[in-house]
């Protein structure tokens, strides 16, 4: 087995790329260099700019939800709009915009960021008692 392959099983590596996707101009869905999407295995990066390239990743085991929308444009252009909640430090959430194959897209980032939370043995907490004064915690059995 190769060291590349390796790379690509571990939960370190990126894996495989499973979706690169162009923003795209709402009008004619015409891609729009500018932004480019790609989700692997393990991890979602962007890529945006003309002169400057800003490059961010995020691990997909940070994505917590995922929702997509479409307004009657983008139903016309078979466009989507997806936004994913994420723990991530530099975005909490991000936004493709104008994409193709958004409920494919949707569906796989939700699957692999569950079994990435999986491998890496982390899990979501939620903040059942968030607000509730302490003295409050103590009736509560």
């Amino acid at each position: 087995m190769d060291i590349k392959e390796n790379v690509n099983e571990s939960i370190l590596g990126k894996g495989n790329l499973r979706f690169k996707e162009y923003g795209r101009l709402l009008f004619f869905a015409i891609p729009w260099p500018f932004t480019r999407y790609e989700l692997y295995d393990n991890d979602f990066v962007i890529v945006s700019g003309f002169l400057n390239i800003k490059e961010n990743d995020c691990y997909m085991y940070k994505i917590t939800d995922v929702e997509m929308t479409r307004n009657l444009i983008q139903r016309i252009f078979g466009l989507s709009t997806i936004l994913m909640y994420t723990s991530d430090v530099t975005d909490k959430k991000i936004v493709m915009k104008n994409v193709k194959n958004g409920a494919e897209i949707k569906d796989f980032v939700l699957q692999a960021s569950e079994l990435n939370r999986i491998r890496r043995r982390t899990i979501n907490t939620q903040n059942i008692g968030f607000g509730m004064d302490i003295d409050d915690a103590d009736d509560i059995q």
